[in-house]
């Protein structure tokens, strides 16, 4: 297979944790022929979606930390040539990401086959998307309104502050209802009323890690990825120091998985990673879900090889 990732710089990718590297180091054991290009090499030109990519060979073994690849010579290839395309480059989900999303829709019209599914990136907001699911999830409000913000914090007396499009646990506050900083946290949160946030009630079960399950094609692996705060911390991204312990999933992260993914499925999300504190869904991530190192560091469980069978397998229906 020919394979195309959209990828930020690779010498900026920690290859000892990134899923993206995970999945093409499985790709090229299977003898698929790899392609990266980054956002910024999508062209429209000539009435069809371009990519600027050069071919990519992962060296084995690995010189150091920035030689664990060679590059071709930048080839201009239409998208719909690749067997897959793989949408992986991280958010922020800002406007030039979006721009990227139009241009890969338009080149799934054209044959493309996307990974994951453009306007399904565009249609699910990671945090606002558990908004679909409200039996799965915590008490939570979406507004950029003081005054329902401050009722909600007076209804739970702790709860969480986050932006809409942040990752990593960036800009994620916790307050209790005596804290003295919140009119600045709403006011840096919502810059003065113009932008929309979301307000979880606080769980505990955060203390026992903010688990991360991946689903493939619809079904979860069979473990989580349980990243606890570090001391002093109530964010259990690894992003802000959590550290990641892996763990069976439970019976109500099956139920949770097993009633979310075949849906996503369908919409072109073949590859999503979700946040679950406990028993509650806090997000849906399907820009870049990460975690496959860990879990199978810690397992033994090949979840890239698990991705990369969906793959070839949702490829050789398309044929």
């Amino acid at each position: 297979m020919k394979l195309a990732f959209v990828l930020d710089r690779l010498d900026s990718i920690k290859i000892e944790k990134d899923s993206s590297f995970a999945m093409m180091r499985e790709a090229a054991s299977r003898n698929h022929q790899l392609f990266v290009m980054q956002q910024g090499d999508l062209v429209w030109k000539d009435n069809r979606v371009t990519g600027f990519c050069h071919e990519l060979i992962l060296l084995d073994p690995i010189e150091e930390k920035y030689r664990w690849y060679q590059e071709g010579a930048a080839e201009a290839i239409p998208l719909q040539e690749f067997d897959a395309v793989l949408m992986r480059k991280d958010p922020p989900f800002d406007i030039e990401y979006v721009y990227s999303t139009y241009l890969l829709e338009f080149a799934e019209r054209q044959g493309a086959f996307i990974v994951n599914s453009p306007r399904s990136i565009r249609d699910h907001n990671e945090k606002i998307a558990i908004t679909e699911f409200p039996q799965f999830i915590p008490p939570t409000l979406i507004t950029r309104q003081e005054s329902l913000i401050r009722s909600f914090l007076e209804m739970h007396q702790d709860i969480v502050l986050k932006p809409l499009d942040g990752m990593g646990g960036a800009s994620v506050f916790r307050v209790h209802r005596a804290d003295h900083n919140i009119s600045v946290i709403l006011e840096m949160l919502t810059h003065y009323g113009t932008r929309t946030i979301m307000a979880q009630r606080f769980l505990p079960d955060i203390s026992k890690g903010d688990k991360r399950i991946l689903l493939i094609a619809g079904e979860p692996a069979p473990y989580a990825l349980a990243r606890k705060p570090k001391p002093g911390e109530t964010r259990g991204n690894l992003a802000a120091g959590g550290i990641g312990t892996v763990q069976r999933l439970s019976e109500r992260d099956l139920e949770i998985a097993k009633t979310i993914g075949p849906l996503l499925d369908k919409r072109g999300l073949l590859l999503v990673g979700l946040d679950v504190i406990g028993d509650f869904l806090t997000e849906i991530n399907v820009t870049s879900p990460t975690g496959m190192q860990e879990i199978a560091k810690q397992t033994g469980f090949n979840v890239a090889g698990m991705m990369v069978d969906a793959l070839e397998k949702r490829i050789h229906s398309r044929q």
